[in-house]
């Protein structure tokens, strides 16, 4: 068990860099407006937040102890082109979830 004062510590430290990376952007700017060029990366910044959460789920998968599930790259692969072919992500991540639990029956 982890002792209470390194919790704490651990919860309060968390807190303050929370608190310290919102204020950069947001107390600190104000109402000012932001350069072009920052604007122009931040506008990704959104978009990039769902792959880099969801490749590591499917290149090492914890479910498989770490090694590469081919039904999850076909997965991947699959939402990849509905997703860029139809300009739907919902329909991209139906259809790759689709393709996940069949393929994870099939294989089975």
């Amino acid at each position: 068990m982890i002792d209470r004062v390194d919790l704490w510590t651990v919860i309060i430290g968390l807190g303050i860099g929370s608190f310290g990376l919102r204020f950069v952007f947001l107390g600190l700017v104000g109402d000012r407006p932001l350069p072009a060029w920052l604007m122009r990366h931040l506008r990704y910044t959104a978009v990039s937040v769902l792959p880099a959460l969801v490749m590591p789920l499917i290149v090492w998968p914890t479910a498989t102890g770490g090694e590469t599930d081919p039904v999850r790259l076909a997965a991947a692969a699959v939402a990849l082109a509905v997703g860029y072919f139809a300009r739907n992500p919902l329909l991209a991540m139906v259809v790759g979830a689709a393709v996940l639990v069949a393929g994870g029956y099939w294989v089975s």
